[in-house]
């Protein structure tokens, strides 16, 4: 299992469109069976322009096929018009304890 933080910044005027645009992605990603677990959402109560999507998947595998699936492209290019800037992932990989 991993978990993946990806980092948005969204322009200004755009905050409930790409919350709404975020919660119809992830009820698609959900029931596709791509192997997310779970995914939360998280805005920066000092930087109202500043979201983190936190996501826990199966696999580092899981985790890359999505992101190189069509979903995932589109999403991309259509954030292009309310993101200011690129977005940043970042895994985070779970060691267990034996």
């Amino acid at each position: 299992m991993i978990n993946v933080g990806l980092y948005y910044r969204v322009k200004k005027g755009h905050e409930e469109e790409f919350e709404r645009t975020f919660n119809s992605v992830m009820a698609m990603i959900k029931s596709s069976g791509m192997g997310i677990k779970e995914v939360r959402l998280y805005r920066d109560v000092n930087d109202p322009q500043q979201y983190m999507i936190f996501t826990e998947w199966e696999s580092l595998e899981k985790f890359k096929d999505f992101i190189a699936s069509r979903p995932f492209k589109e999403t991309t290019e259509y954030g292009k018009s309310i993101l200011e800037e690129m977005p940043k992932n970042r895994i985070f990989m779970n060691e267990t304890s034996i």
